[in-house]
This record gives structure tokens, C-alpha cells and sequence, in this order.
């Protein structure tokens, strides 16, 4: 029973990420190529640039899809890695990074609110996919993009493992946050959700000293807008799949 409810969640999830991938190409991607424009020095530099600017879809994908464990990925190195494949075919490169990044999120966030929901004994359904998509995206999207936003290529950043440590907090925080308020009412949990939501914000996210950066604020800041609507979208998608499936498959028996 176990196996077909996660199997389930796990095909709605891999749908909900290859239906992302043009939805991202439509909105976010135009932007990242802009913000490469900005980029200057040598060819080799360039090349790397474009690398970055795949992986920046990449590791906006968790806050657009849900997880920054994607996002701290640090561009150096893995412009590093990437570079002779993109520089072979940077568009299709960059289409396959993007839809395969897709697909990974979307299959694996849709198995941890598989998971939740067996853990709290609520079921995912049609009805109230949206709500359990929101919930997801108030965890793994807005909360950590009001200290780290979604960032552009040539953008500076803070320390990785800082960024890693900061955003951790931030989710495991909110979302044992989101737990208390929702599922347990008492006036305490209430106040003990209202701290942990605060802290991590109250302590402040990682910068860089240096904030210099060649992307103009407007560019970074329709990009920081499109990439968590872009983020919100896949959360809802991804709840109203998962219920769908649980509706239909999930609670039959094997």
C-alpha cells in the first residue's frame, strides 16, 4: 500500500517537472540570458558565463522548484564541470540541464509530500492539493527568498556552506512552524510557531561585503519576481497532481 502511494506521488511529480521546463523557458530563462549579456571579459569567460547562467536555473529551481539545495550549488564550480558540454551545444545543454533538474525536483519533492502526509495521517487529495502545494512553497520557496532572492549570473554571493546552513534553518524552521499552526492549536504552539518563523530572518541571511554587480536592479528584480511565481506555480501543479493521483491510485489497494 506504502509503495503504490509513494509510486504515485513520484509520476505525478516527474509530470509536473517536464510541464515546468517550457513554463521556465517562457519566463525565466529569457531573463538569465539577459543578465549573461552583462557578463564581459575573454571568450573562455563568456563560455563559463553561460554555464552559470544554466546552472542559476538549476539552482533556482528548488526556490523555483522548491529546494535550495539546488540553489547554493556555487556557480564556479559548477561552471567548472559543465563547461565542455554546454560550450558543445549551449541551448540543448542547457535545455537538458534544465529539464532534467526539472524532473529530479519535481519527483522528489512530490515523495516528501508523500512522506508528510503518511507522517500526519492527512490525506493529499484533489480537493486540497493547492493548499498542500502553497504549504510547500511557503517552505521551500518564499520563506528562504526573503534573505537569499532568487539570484542572476554575475550577481555576488555569500559563502556556499553559510548560504547551505542559513537556508536549512529557514526551512526546517517554517516548516515545523507551518506544523504547529496548522495541526495543533494550542496558544503555546502558536507562539512557538511565531518564534521559529521569526528567528532565522531576526539572525539575518549571508551576504557578500561587496554588492557591486554588473546586472541592473530591475533585471534582478523582475527576475526575483517571475522565479518565485514561476516557484508557486510548480508547487500548485505539484499538489493538485499529487492529489489527483492519491484520489485515483494512491489509496487503492495492492
Amino acid at each position: 500500500m506504502i509503495v503504490r502511494f509513494l509510486l504515485a506521488a513520484l509520476v505525478a511529480g516527474l509530470f509536473v517537472g517536464v510541464l515546468m521546463t517550457p513554463i521556465q523557458y517562457a519566463g525565466v530563462v529569457p531573463l538569465i540570458l539577459q543578465a549573461e549579456e552583462y557578463e564581459s571579459g575573454s571568450r573562455g569567460h563568456e563560455a563559463a558565463g553561460a554555464d552559470r547562467g544554466g546552472l542559476t536555473e538549476s539552482r533556482q529551481m528548488p526556490e523555483l522548484f522548491g529546494g535550495e539545495l539546488v540553489l547554493v550549488h556555487d556557480h564556479d564550480t559548477a561552471a567548472g564541470a559543465s563547461s565542455e558540454a554546454a560550450g558543445a551545444s549551449p541551448f540543448f545543454g542547457r535545455l537538458l540541464g534544465t529539464l532534467s533538474a526539472n524532473i529530479v525536483a519535481g519527483g522528489g519533492f512530490a515523495l516528501i509530500l508523500a512522506a508528510v502526509s503518511l507522517l500526519t495521517g492527512r490525506a493529499i487529495t484533489w480537493s486540497n492539493g493547492v493548499l498542500w502545494g502553497l504549504a510547500g512553497f511557503a517552505t521551500v520557496g518564499l520563506a528562504p527568498a526573503l534573505g537569499l532572492p532568487p539570484e542572476l549570473p554575475a550577481m555576488p554571493a555569500a559563502d556556499l556552506f553559510a548560504r547551505q546552513v542559513w537556508w536549512a534553518a529557514v526551512v526546517t524552521l517554517t516548516a515545523g512552524a507551518l506544523y504547529l499552526l496548522v495541526f495543533r492549536r494550542e496558544l503555546w504552539t502558536t507562539l512557538a510557531a511565531i518564534v521559529m518563523l521569526a528567528v532565522p530572518h531576526v539572525v539575518g541571511a549571508p551576504h557578500p561585503l561587496d554588492l557591486a554587480s554588473p546586472v541592473p536592479p530591475t533585471l534582478a528584480a523582475e527576475f526575483a519576481v517571475i522565479s518565485l511565481a514561476t516557484t508557486a506555480v510548480f508547487w500548485v501543479l505539484l499538489g493538485l497532481s499529487v492529489g489527483f493521483v492519491m484520489d485515483r491510485f494512491g489509496t487503492r489497494a495492492a
